[in-house]
Order: structure tokens, then C-alpha cells, then sequence
């Protein structure tokens, strides 16, 4: 009886995603002008548009793989097409709709409880994904902010005028992370729960996959941008990652607004506003919505293959 009502809660939770994925879908239409993308479309060269979308599958590869790393960490045996499938629509959904718990961590459970994954690994999958995701950031963002620091416009009200001094934190956090994988060997108890650290060959392939997720990620609004445009890749880089962070910490789905917001303001001085909308326009369907649109269909596509194997069974 348990694992009867078990099912249907997941069964159930599994429809309710697909919902919110396909509520997503819509909301992000609204936002856009169809005229606005279509002229958007028109004046981006077509090699710009393949390196984009490229660049975006080798992103989302390397956001899925976090889901195997975890699988190695806490030595749980689970087929790799497995996380990646899982993998790749957790991220997708989370990038888009924002609020991970309600969207990544519910995805993670619907599907890996349905291939007998505990509850409490589940959790630690969901911890080190989310470690990972910081890790990446924190390592190239350190690196930039300390070796090519921005200059932060007076505009946003911080109460720093450099990033060098967050450049310098993120670093040591990293390298607090690395450290303790070496030196670390029991579990860490945190508030009555324990955490314990990755072996270092695991923490070097999580910090490397994150970072070239957050390259890959950059490099695909870098691509969109006006081929007039004189900003290096290095110097949009810490611009990107600045806006990002910004957007991540607000919680809005996908940083809507508040990343825009930031590298137009931070862009102005070089690019045309009106030309960086425009790629800004294109980033977010080639980015967010197209990878959504995939997860949706791809989850759409599981759950019912999963109700027509109850019902034949």
C-alpha cells in the first residue's frame, strides 16, 4: 500500500513538472517581441548562431555530467545515460524557471526514486550539484576579478569600487575546497548534518566541468554580441560573470532583468543598446528557452512511456 501511494506521488509530482516546465515555456514567450527576434535573427551572421548553439550543448554537457560526478562520490552505481538524462533536464529547468528546489531538486527526485536511489543520496546529489555550480564560478570569477578587475559603476550602489577584493575570497574558497579534500578524511558535521569532502580526483573533474560550463556559457552570449564589437573574451568574461552572480543571488528565474540590466549598463560605453538587446534577445532563446523546449519534450516523453508500462504491466 505504501509503495502503491509512493508511486502515485511521484507520478503525480512528475506531471506537476511537466506542467511548471510548459508554464515556463509560456512565460518566457511573453517576454518576447516577435518582430524584435525576427530582426535580431535577420542581421546575426549565420556562423554566430552555430557557434551558439555549440557552444550551448557543450554548456549543458557539462552541467549534466555533475549528476555522475556525484553518482562517483557517493559511490552509488547508476547507468550514465541515467544522470545525464537527469541531469540535463534538472539544469534546463532550473536555468529557466529558477527556484531549484521546486524545479531541479523536485526533478531529481521524480526520476532517481523511480530508479531506487534513496532519499538520502538523492540529497547529496543535490548538495554536490549545487557545490559544483558554485565551485565553477567561484574559481573563474576569482581569477578574473583578481587578474582583470572591473571597475564597478557607481550605479549599482556597492560598497566597493573593484572586484579584486571578491576576486581574492572566491579564490581562497576554492582553495579551502581543494585542501580539504586532501586533508579531510571524516565527515564534517554541519547543524546535525554531516558533509563529507570529495577525494581530490573527484573535486579536480567537478571544479574543471564547472568552469568549462561557466566558459562555455559566456562564450555564447560573447558570440551574439555585434561583430563590431571591441570588447576581448577576457575582459567580457568578468563582466558576464559579475552580471551573473548578480542575477543568481536576486533568485529571479534566470536572472531575467537583473542580468540584462547589469551588462547594459556595463556595455553601454562600447556597444549600441539597442544592438545589445538584440543579442541579449537571441542568447536568452538559444540559451534558455531551446534547451527548456528539449527538457520539456524529453520529460513529456518519459512520464508517459512510464504510465504506459503501469498500465500494460
Amino acid at each position: 500500500m505504501g509503495k502503491k501511494l509512493l508511486h502515485h506521488f511521484s507520478s503525480l509530482l512528475g506531471f506537476f513538472l511537466l506542467g511548471l516546465s510548459l508554464w515556463a515555456i509560456a512565460h518566457e514567450l511573453r517576454e518576447y517581441n516577435y518582430r524584435d527576434v525576427f530582426i535580431s535573427l535577420a542581421t546575426l551572421p549565420r556562423s554566430s548562431l552555430l557557434w551558439a548553439l555549440g557552444l550551448t550543448l557543450l554548456s549543458y554537457l557539462g552541467l549534466a555530467t555533475y549528476d555522475s560526478l556525484a553518482f562517483r562520490y557517493i559511490g552509488h552505481p547508476l547507468a550514465l545515460s541515467k544522470s545525464i538524462f537527469t541531469g540535463f533536464i534538472s539544469a534546463a529547468a532550473t536555468n529557466t524557471v529558477g527556484f531549484a528546489f521546486l524545479t531541479g531538486s523536485a526533478i531529481r527526485y521524480r526520476l532517481y526514486s523511480a530508479w531506487g536511489v534513496s532519499a538520502l543520496a538523492i540529497a547529496q546529489i543535490i548538495l554536490f550539484e549545487n557545490i559544483s555550480f558554485w565551485l565553477g564560478l567561484c574559481a573563474v570569477s576569482g581569477v578574473m576579478f583578481l587578474f582583470n578587475p572591473l571597475e564597478i559603476p557607481t550605479q549599482l550602489h556597492l560598497p566597493f569600487v573593484s572586484v579584486r577584493p571578491i576576486g581574492v575570497i572566491f579564490l581562497l574558497l576554492v582553495a579551502a575546497y581543494l585542501v580539504g579534500s586532501i586533508i579531510t578524511k571524516k565527515p564534517l558535521n554541519i547543524h546535525g548534518q554531516e558533509f563529507r569532502f570529495p577525494s581530490l580526483p573527484i573535486a579536480l573533474a567537478q571544479l574543471a566541468f564547472s568552469c568549462l560550463d561557466w566558459i562555455s556559457t559566456t562564450a555564447v552570449l560573447y558570440v551574439l554580441l555585434p561583430p563590431n564589437t571591441s570588447i576581448p573574451y577576457t575582459g567580457f568574461l568578468g563582466l558576464y560573470l559579475l552580471a551573473m552572480a548578480a542575477g543568481v543571488v536576486s533568485n529571479v528565474p534566470g536572472g531575467l532583468g537583473v542580468f540584462e540590466s547589469i551588462i547594459l549598463l556595463l556595455l553601454s560605453s562600447q556597444v549600441p543598446a539597442t544592438s545589445v538587446l538584440g543579442s541579449l534577445l537571441v542568447y536568452r532563446g538559444v540559451y534558455y528557452l531551446l534547451p527548456l523546449i528539449l527538457a520539456t519534450g524529453l520529460l513529456g516523453l518519459y512520464e508517459v512511456r512510464s504510465r504506459w508500462k503501469v498500465r500494460s504491466s
